[in-house]
């Protein structure tokens, strides 16, 4: 097993006001040569978007969305015609495909919204654009991990054209939990959202992460109550 571990405190880390951010991967007026990318995972930022404010109208092509809330509520428009809110509890996925636009905006007037953006490459160049959004049940999850991202075709969690699953789950304190990679040759980002727990050895605190090759199963080992996302993704 071969391991990098990402610190909170190392992510790029901005205030602009109506956003405050932290990237996980270089974005944005941030660059790390080191922290281009983890195999087919590009984007991670963790936001957090003032009431009213958002991101105006803008374009992607060929790539993942994954948008994750955390608290309050976002507002999606698309170039498809979809038009809703994406609320704490719920997962959305665009595969942009060979085009889309769209804007997000905080739905409050009032408060803020948080939320985990996450992009891959896709594998598939300009498919159709598709979107989708879901409630999951992760109030009651309680030290097991639910799939919320899966291959298209799979039929558990939304689809998205790559060769990925992600997995949430939430354990309480001196739980461990095995993993075992769908695909052998895959790598593991795996991060805290919150809590602290170990793998390998590794001690890892709230919103650190470890990316993880060269394994096809692997331990965490919680030391306090914990949620936490594993990504499992080509390399």
């Amino acid at each position: 097993m071969k391991t990098i571990l990402h610190k909170a405190e190392s992510r790029g880390s901005f205030d602009y006001g109506w956003l405050k951010t932290n990237y996980s991967f270089s974005f944005s007026s941030w660059h790390n040569p080191e922290r281009i990318h983890f195999g087919a995972l590009r984007v991670l930022n963790d936001d957090t978007i003032s009431s009213g404010m958002g991101f105006d109208t803008h374009s992607h092509d060929n790539m993942e969305i994954i948008t994750i809330p955390t608290s309050g509520q976002l507002e999606h428009k698309d170039s498809m015609g979809n038009h809703g809110i994406i609320s704490k509890g719920e997962v959305q996925v665009m595969s942009a495909g060979s085009g889309i636009q769209h804007s997000e905006f905080n739905h409050s007037k009032s408060i803020p919204v948080s939320l985990f953006q996450i992009w891959l490459f896709s594998n598939k160049k300009n498919v159709t654009p598709n979107y989708e959004q879901r409630l999951f049940d992760f109030e009651n999850l309680k030290n097991e991990f639910i799939v919320i991202v899966s291959p298209m075709g799979e039929k558990v969690g939304l689809n998205i054209h790559q060769n990925a699953w992600f997995s949430l789950g939430k354990m309480d304190a001196n739980f461990s939990y095995n993993y075992e990679l769908k695909v052998k040759k895959n790598g593991v980002y795996v991060f805290v959202i919150e809590g602290e727990i170990n793998i390998n050895g590794e001690k890892l605190n709230r919103r650190d992460a470890l990316a993880i090759t060269e394994t096809s199963e692997l331990k965490i080992t919680t030391t306090s109550k914990s949620e936490i996302l594993i990504m499992e993704i080509p390399v």
